[in-house]
């Protein structure tokens, strides 16, 4: 599953409506195209692609400043906000992803209630201590990896990596229980959007598509 779904469905959405521009910047100034796929080509064809889906709705505006066709404005509907829900809850629940998916989801948390974020992360514990067992049925962890030979070192690295991933969710799980951050429905939440017209430090040059 990709991330620029995800990242692209959150980002109009925390907006209300946006031009592709002003989605690239959010998600640079995330550092977003550092962790994932989500490039500048991959911003303004994901908008497009999902806008011909049903998932957003695309709005002409009055051309650029500088010329050129009417720079279009996107909008969730109510099928995107219900996919870009459902692809949250997924990130923040399946453990056999890359990594860049569990990213996404945990940028976006905040937009589930407070009981619904910590129900998904116990429900990602669980997808782990599963996986570790299924490792641990052909790996003995206590023996060390030379009992397969250099392949144990795969073995080694998945029980270390089950067993790492663990323990950051249950802090996750421990701070969001013990009141961390403002989720939906409980307040001002965390602003992570730049104003209009904000210079951003970590933006990567223009892209032909930033004036659509």
């Amino acid at each position: 599953m990709s991330a620029i779904r995800l990242l692209v469905l959150g980002a109009v959405r925390q907006h209300g409506r946006a031009h592709g521009y002003q989605v690239r910047n959010d998600l640079e100034f995330w550092g977003a195209h550092e962790w994932s796929n989500a490039k500048p080509g991959s911003i303004y064809h994901a908008l497009k692609q999902m806008a011909k889906q049903g998932l957003l709705l695309a709005h002409e505006v009055a051309p650029s400043t500088v010329g050129g066709p009417p720079r279009v404005e996107y909008e969730i509907t109510d099928k995107g906000t219900e996919e870009y829900l459902a692809l949250l809850r997924e990130a923040l629940t399946s453990y056999d992803q890359k990594m860049e998916m569990l990213s996404a989801g945990i940028g976006f948390i905040v937009d589930l209630p407070r009981a619904e974020a910590v129900a998904l992360l116990k429900q990602r514990i669980t997808g782990l201590e599963q996986w570790r067992g299924s490792v641990t049925e052909y790996y003995t962890p206590e023996e060390g990896p030379g009992q397969l030979g250099h392949i144990g070192e795969i073995m080694n690295m998945w029980v270390h990596s089950a067993d790492s991933e663990a323990a950051w969710t249950h802090g996750l799980i421990e701070r969001i229980e013990g009141g961390a951050y403002t989720f939906v429905d409980e307040g001002e939440p965390f602003v992570g959007i730049l104003a209009q017209d904000e210079p951003n430090p970590f933006a990567t040059g223009p892209h032909p598509d930033d004036l659509h």
